[in-house]
Order: structure tokens, then sequence, then C-alpha cells
């Protein structure tokens, strides 16, 4: 569950398909992010999820897996 609410957030973020987001794709050498996109994202997922991620977090992310394990570990 979390994990495809957070691929939908990335592939409407970025402009691509679903279907190229897994687990393990990293955010900026497979997805092809840059620093903006993922600041958008960590706003799209606080508002999704109703959370506040620490800015202490943002460095530790470096792949889908590590958004979708922090979110379950944040928000249950």
């Amino acid at each position: 569950m979390v994990f495809e609410k957070v691929k939908a957030l990335l592939a409407d973020q970025l402009q691509i398909d679903p279907s190229e987001i897994k687990m393990e794709s990293r955010l900026f050498e497979d997805l092809h992010a840059d620093s903006a996109n993922v600041m958008i994202m960590v706003m799209d997922v606080e508002e999704a999820f109703n959370i506040t991620v620490d800015d202490d977090v943002l460095p530790k992310i470096r792949t889908v897996g590590d958004v979708v394990n922090y979110l379950e570990k944040t928000v249950g």
C-alpha cells in the first residue's frame, strides 16, 4: 500500500511510467530525479501521509525502498 502510493507520487512528479519504479530504483541514478524533484516528493509525501519528514532523514534517502521503509516505520 505504501509502495503503491509512493510510486504514484513519484511517477506523477517525474512524469514517468509507474511500471519503471521499483523498490530498488535509485532516485537520482535510475529515475533521474534532481534535488528539486526530491524536495517536491517530500512535500507530497508529507501531505499524503500527514507527517513531517525530519531534515536529517533526507541524506539517507537514496532509493524508493528507503522512502517506503521510512514511511512504514513512521506511519505504521
